[in-house]
């Protein structure tokens, strides 16, 4: 290799590897939120169980309460007759069940005392719930047990219920609920700073210069950020202007972000104000990836920078492939994009030697490019609920080929 030839395209897994690495000492602070503001978060701390569920012995459905001996041995007519006493409604506690007797209980309600079964009131004859003092015919040899749920059964107090590090879906608070608790440990959310560089760039909404272009990375950075659970403290743009870069770095560090998201500046141009300020502190590089070859990481203030190209579809997807699965290991939360193998609707070629990630839309079950592979055909990638990811190649891939897919959201009717 000649002194002025490139080094290799590092691999796609090499860099999420790397940018996983670099993101390994985000420790965002413990917090207790209630219940209401928990769904998503990352449990802090194990969740140990304060009491049994179930709480106590209760009937899975409404019936009646009985002795199952009591229904033994009732020469050979198939049922047994048993006294009605005073009904148990949930929520109350019931008296003591005396031999004999069958106390219609409500779905959820204490079993009485001495009580072993419970006889759907469907089985019943009369059929329904007569009135205390009343006689009630039930199927005999009812099995102890049966259609009883037990203290205890499904969680035992002191056991640790959820493992630190799960995610709060509905079923986790729910049980969180359940066991009495109207607050959790979560781990808080990391606090980023975004910043899109170039001349070339105005914010939406303001005038724009005959060779200027609205920023939307600063618009899509953010967005996927706060959809994988991170508070964006600012976004916004930096000219090519390495001095003001550099000051505005140093004074943005008070806000105390724990991770600085760069997009643009990362090539080999002659104005790639991220490299020229952060060159020294942190790698540029190309990965073997289209879009989003072009890629760096930093520190800066002591913060973590991940800088990514500026192209908005090489920014969208390189948070995809490198950002997102980075903070979803590190933080745990929100879950990670899906993936799934389909199969191509329609030939694709591939590149030689690198991955090739195409917007796509998912059609009955097949993948259908959605426009072409430039990183600057956003249309494309708002038409697009997939990417396909494509490994390198020389040869045509025909239709029906199996490639692995990232979905971004369900297909539309799914």
């Amino acid at each position: 290799m000649s002194r002025h030839a490139h080094p290799p395209a590092r691999p796609v897994d090499e860099h999420l590897r790397a940018v996983t690495a670099a993101l390994r000492d985000l420790r965002p602070p413990v917090r207790t939120v209630p219940l209401g503001e928990a769904l998503g978060r990352v449990l802090a701390e194990d969740l140990v169980a304060p009491l049994d569920l179930q709480p106590f012995d209760n009937a899975q459905m409404d019936g009646f309460a009985v002795r199952a001996a009591d229904t033994a041995g009732d020469g050979g007519r198939g049922r047994a007759a048993l006294a009605v006493v005073a009904p148990v409604p949930a929520g109350h506690v019931p008296p003591p069940l005396g031999p004999g007797e069958a106390a219609p209980v409500m779905t959820g309600a204490p079993l009485p005392p001495g009580a072993d079964a419970v006889v759907p009131v469907e089985e019943a004859e009369p059929r329904g719930f007569p009135a205390a003092g009343a006689t009630v015919r039930l199927p005999a040899d009812q099995p102890p047990g049966r259609f009883v749920r037990r203290a205890g059964e499904d969680v035992r107090a002191g056991t640790t219920v959820l493992p630190a590090g799960r995610r709060l879906t509905p079923a986790r608070i729910g049980l969180a609920a359940a066991l009495g608790l109207d607050r959790l440990p979560v781990r808080g959310r990391a606090r980023a700073l975004v910043y899109t560089t170039g001349d070339e760039l105005v914010p939406p909404g303001a005038p724009r210069g005959p060779a200027q272009v609205y920023d939307a990375n600063a618009a899509i950075l953010r967005a996927q950020l706060e959809e994988a659970g991170v508070e964006v403290l600012a976004a916004g743009l930096v000219p090519d202007d390495p001095a003001a870069f550099a000051a505005r770095l140093a004074a943005d560090a008070g806000a105390c972000p724990d991770l600085v998201v760069t997009s643009g500046g990362v090539s080999e141009g002659a104005y790639e104000v991220v490299r020229q300020v952060l060159g020294g502190a942190g790698e540029f590089l190309r990965v073997a990836v289209q879009p989003g070859g072009p890629q760096g990481l930093a520190r800066a203030h002591g913060v973590p920078v991940v800088c990514l190209p500026g192209n908005p579809v090489s920014t969208l997807v390189s948070f995809e492939l490198f950002l997102r699965p980075a903070l979803t290991a590190v933080l745990g939360a929100p879950a990670p994009r899906p993936r799934r193998t389909a199969p191509l609707a329609e030939p694709v070629r591939p590149l030689p030697g690198r991955t090739q990630v195409r917007r796509a839309v998912l059609e009955a079950g097949a993948v259908r490019m959605a426009g072409g592979p430039g990183s600057h055909l956003l249309a494309a990638a708002a038409r697009a609920d997939a990417l396909a990811v494509l490994p390198p190649g020389t040869d045509e891939l025909p239709a029906g080929t199996p490639v692995e897919v990232l979905v971004l959201d369900p297909p539309e009717g799914g």
